[in-house]
């Protein structure tokens, strides 16, 4: 039998990111037992306290044991910190991130949930590899780990042994990756069922919000993101952006890129597919309506663009969050 971690970090981690996937593992556990199989996992929680608070007092984590007592795991969980980023660094985790790293260099597998992600980096497991995390912190990730690379449309990564995901309620994918990964495909469609968590879901960039990555210290490129932004309904080339700034088009592309993770043609796509989100969510507008309104003259240029940033087709967007919209 392997050994599962899942960490509670103090200072208040996402406790449904801890109860949810305990949950889930439990009934894959229940499943294998059933099925007259050897369970494949003893899961314990593990943390630096004897209880861990959250929401302000009115719910407790009790973990069964201390990290310290544990000398070796098959596989650790940690959970989403929420928008408490620095809990990586502070609030007493510093051991905690210590071990993480020394549970990975002794032959753990470490699975990040969401902004557990900032966890993982600090420990230095992320170093040159890909990895997800929620599109709300990606700008913060980013500034503070540079040498990793974000990946915020993927909803799963697993590169060496590490696994992370997106944000919120998609770490139920993630636990139901996991357990079709370590127990079997019967067991991860078990779990799925009984929890009714869809499978094989890759993407997250549905989900997106683009507000543009402005946590940067390059005044030109954020003048020229608030130009974009101002006038994305206009036709501008790369190279007049550049010239609007005294900037030849290569130091300007170089410069846009470093500062947002973005091409400045891939920022202008993303502002202007944004607007088309938001159109299809609040208005009857058909597809051809939108694509014109967003600045483009194209059906095709439109619907690979809306699907490649978006990961689905105008209509299936239309379709899935405008329930008043009127097919077409």
């Amino acid at each position: 039998m392997k050994h599962l971690t899942i960490l509670v970090p103090e200072g208040g981690a996402n406790i449904s990111s801890i109860t949810g996937a305990y949950k889930i593992l439990m009934r894959a556990n229940e499943y294998q037992k059933q099925q007259g199989r050897d369970v494949c996992f003893e899961i314990v929680l593990a943390g630096m306290s004897s209880s861990v608070e959250f929401h302000g007092g009115l719910f407790a984590v009790r973990p069964h044991v201390h990290i310290d007592d544990i000398v070796h795991t098959d596989l650790v969980i940690v959970p989403s910190l929420n928008h408490n980023y620095e809990l990586a660094t502070t609030s007493g985790n510093e051991r905690l991130v210590r071990w993480v790293k020394e549970q990975y260099a002794n032959g753990a597998a470490i699975a990040g949930i969401c902004t557990g992600a900032f966890i993982l980096a600090a420990a230095g497991l992320l170093e040159g590899k890909s990895c997800s995390t929620h599109w709300g912190a990606a700008d913060t990730f980013r500034k503070k780990h540079p040498g990793v690379k974000l990946e915020t449309d993927r909803l799963i990564t697993d590169e060496h042994g590490i696994y992370t995901n997106g944000g919120a309620y998609s770490f139920l994918n993630l636990i139901i990756y996991l357990i079709e990964k370590y127990y079997d495909r019967a067991t991860a469609i078990y779990c799925a069922k009984v929890f009714q968590i869809d499978m094989d879901r890759e993407s997250q960039s549905a989900f997106i919000i683009f507000t543009g990555q402005k946590q940067h210290e390059d005044e030109q490129v954020r003048a020229a993101q608030l130009f974009i932004e101002q006038h994305w309904q206009e036709r501008i080339s790369v190279a007049q952006l550049a010239a609007r700034y005294a900037l030849s088009r290569r130091n300007f592309d170089r410069r846009f890129i470093k500062a947002t993770g973005n091409t400045p043609l891939v920022y202008q796509q993303r502002v202007r597919i944004e607007y088309a989100k938001k159109a299809f969510e609040n208005t009857r507008r058909n597809v051809s309506e939108v694509m014109y309104d967003a600045g483009y003259s194209d059906m095709k240029a439109f619907r690979e663009v809306f699907r490649k940033i978006t990961g689905m087709a105008p209509l299936a967007y239309r379709s899935r969050y405008n329930r008043d919209a009127v097919t077409k």
